[in-house]
């Protein structure tokens, strides 16, 4: 079992990142919000999970053990793989889940691509018992920490996009971010400033 991988980041792809651990570069998979922390040439830290299959090994990576525990979590479910648990917290914070299915919120979890109203209710049930009750761990970014403009700014640099491309793809999703209110998921944000790079080209 690989707990997590230490090392500085050589590449960083929307949805991989690839962390040099002794002279071998690990590839990750990684949600939005993950990939949006990491800088290439950077040390980074990320909590990881390991995937096997009879053709594969997969690493899933994540900013914190929270994260990484309710992706295992998660697919202890019926019908839940560790691709659509990485998408569900791609679309929601670990907290948020917990929230959703602690309220039986069926609408937060359709929100998720792979999952209709029927998957909903089903993991609603499965679940409701096993991620436990909301930690309120989520905290407001700290004074001097940079806004989202410049996170994504950074991000969208990172992943190999000029400059240039980076500011017009960040003012195509202000609106959105504007409309979010208070400081907005990076994560989200990102897949947006994504389509909308890929639609220009």
């Amino acid at each position: 079992m690989i707990a997590f991988v230490t090392g500085p980041v050589a590449a960083l792809a929307p949805t991989t990142a690839v962390v040099e651990v002794g002279g071998v570069g690990m590839s990750v998979q990684c949600t939005p919000d993950t990939i949006a922390t990491l800088r290439i040439g950077q040390e980074a830290r990320l909590h990881t999970s390991l995937v096997v299959r009879e053709d594969s090994l997969t690493l899933y990576g994540f900013a914190d053990d929270d994260a990484r525990q309710v992706f295992e979590m998660l697919q202890t479910a019926s019908g839940v793989g560790p691709r659509l648990a990485q998408a569900m917290l791609a679309v929601h914070t670990p907290d948020a889940l917990r929230a959703a299915v602690a309220s039986g919120d069926e609408k937060a979890l359709t929100a998720v691509p792979g999952i209709g109203k029927k998957g909903a209710q089903k993991l609603l049930l499965e679940l409701k018992d096993r991620l436990g009750a909301p930690l309120g761990t989520a905290r407001p970014a700290p004074a001097g920490a940079p806004g989202w403009r410049d996170q994504l700014h950074a991000a969208l640099v990172g992943l190999g996009y000029a400059a240039r491309e980076a500011d017009d793809a960040v003012d195509a999703v202000a609106p959105q971010a504007e409309a979010a209110g208070g400081e907005p998921q990076i994560g989200s944000l990102l897949k947006a400033a994504l389509q909308t790079l890929n639609r220009a080209r």
